[in-house]
């Protein structure tokens, strides 16, 4: 019993540094966001909001800050129908090795370099005439949120039991019917947990977005990365931290919503 203690102190311990190491070097940002001087130096000698100000005064950030709110809420809509149904479509699939095949080509996206997807989708779109349109943005944000749908999808469809969508067909329900009054209730979790992950993977993207941007049409990472590449305004110190707040509280209040729901 005590040896179990021991261990159990231990790895709560290595959990708690391993947590440090991960959220420390982020949540410096914050404090960077509220200094007094005008470049980035840690730590600050004085406190000021005057970077928010900045940021909510220039438009060009606050239309920037919109773009990815807009273009995030229609990715987390697109990828989540798609994943969902690509997900379920696995799993009827009586084809094992193809639908195995099939899973590997959605969830690429992942393991492929950005740089290089973002090569290809920037030659594509240039045919296609998307670049810097909001269309352009959802789609090739879309096929990198699209692979973390599957997974949450699919892992949440490992404990469902298929007998009850043929107990509801055996009843007189419509394929659709029983999708959407038996299973899709009962996977909502994932579905739920893709929705949060596809909307932060198209908020944070900068890379892909960079080779789609027009000088019309950027999102909130894109600007900031250019704002770093010419000076060290703080400004930037906020919009990140803005970022990792949303972020954050979508999460937060996601996992706070399931937990809800599996009480009730």
């Amino acid at each position: 019993m005590k040896h179990t203690l021991v261990t159990r102190g231990l790895l709560w311990v290595f959990a708690a540094v391993v947590a440090a190491l991960l959220v420390l070097p982020t949540a410096v940002v914050i404090p960077l966001s509220f200094t007094d001087k005008a470049s980035l130096a840690f730590p600050p000698t004085g406190w000021s909001t005057r970077w928010y100000e900045n940021f909510f005064a220039d438009p060009t950030w606050t239309r920037a800050l919109g773009n990815s709110l807009v273009v995030g809420l229609l990715v987390a809509i697109v990828a989540t129908v798609f994943g969902t149904a690509a997900a379920v479509g696995l799993r009827r699939w009586a084809n094992r090795r193809a639908a195995g095949v099939t899973q590997a080509v959605l969830l690429a996206p992942i393991v492929v370099p950005a740089i290089v997807l973002a090569i290809g989708v920037y030659a594509t779109f240039l045919q296609l005439q998307l670049l810097g349109t909001v269309p352009g943005f959802v789609l090739a944000h879309s096929v990198l949120a699209l692979p973390f749908v599957v997974i949450a999808v699919s892992a949440t469809l490992v404990g469902y039991d298929d007998r009850l969508t043929l107990a509801a067909l055996s009843l007189g329900a419509s394929r659709w019917a029983a999708f959407r009054q038996v299973q899709l209730p009962l996977i909502m979790p994932g579905v739920v947990s893709g929705a949060l992950f596809a909307f932060v993977t198209s908020f944070d993207e900068v890379v892909l977005s960079i080779f789609i941007k027009s000088p019309y049409l950027e999102t909130l990472p894109v600007k900031m990365y250019a704002s770093v590449t010419r000076d060290t305004d703080p400004t930037i110190a906020a919009a990140a931290t803005m970022i990792m707040l949303l972020t954050t509280a979508v999460i937060t209040i996601g996992l706070l919503s399931l937990r809800r729901r599996k009480r009730a």
